[in-house]
C-alpha cells in the first residue's frame, strides 16, 4: 500500500510494507525541485535514518532498474 500527497513545494510518497510476516518500518519519498529524501524510521537506533539524492542520481536509479547487471554511464541532457 502507497500514499501520495501533493504539498505545496514537494510530493510525499509513503510506502507502507504489508501482508508479510516480518514487516519493515513505513518508507516516506519527499520529491523536491533539487532533490529527492527517503527517510525510515530503525527501530535499533530509535531514530530517523535520512538518505538525500540529487535529481541525476533519482534518474540513474530509475534508469538501472531495467538494465541488467553491468556499470553505466547515462548521457547528458541536451
Amino acid at each position: 500500500m502507497f500514499s501520495i500527497e501533493h504539498d505545496f513545494d514537494t510530493t510525499v510518497i509513503t510506502l507502507v510494507d504489508e501482508g508479510s510476516p516480518r514487516l519493515e518500518e513505513d518508507v516516506t519519498i519527499q520529491a523536491f525541485e533539487e532533490c529527492v529524501t527517503i527517510e525510515q524510521f530503525d527501530p535499533r537506533r530509535d531514530m530517523v535514518v535520512k538518505i538525500v539524492m540529487s535529481m541525476a542520481q533519482v534518474r540513474e536509479l530509475a534508469a538501472a532498474l531495467n538494465l541488467p547487471e553491468g556499470v553505466y554511464r547515462m548521457k547528458p541532457k541536451g
